[in-house]
């Protein structure tokens, strides 16, 4: 099967989608599509995994609790987000598409050797 990750984009103008590519016990990879949307004021993401995330189209801000500002992310760039590490989304572009790639992934604990 062959398919492309700017096939069928939603209309994201009101909340961002979400869609899940692959699924596997430990591993979801998923394209979430923006359109000038951002996390709610006080929300911060906290996941048990990692997340592996690209910003494949747009632009983007993403910010991290532990930080002091924002990181400006555009086409290309790409973060690997540790296990409960706090983030949110602080902006989209509004004037165009923006397609996030996001591997969530199990990790090991903090004490697990990594060969």
């Amino acid at each position: 099967m062959t398919a492309s990750l700017f096939a069928d984009l939603p209309d994201a103008s009101g909340p961002e989608h979400f869609s899940e590519l692959l699924g596997r016990p430990g591993l979801r990879i998923e394209r979430i599509v923006s359109h000038g949307q951002c996390s709610p004021p006080g929300f911060w993401y906290d996941q048990p995994g990692g997340e592996w995330v690209l910003l494949v189209q747009g632009q983007a801000r993403l910010r991290f609790a532990d930080e002091p500002a924002a990181r400006e992310l555009r086409a290309g760039d790409w973060l690997d987000i540790a296990p409960h590490r706090r983030h949110r989304v602080d902006w989209t572009a509004p004037d165009q598409t923006t397609i996030w790639l996001a591997v969530h992934y199990d990790a090991p604990p903090c004490d697990a050797p990594t060969s």
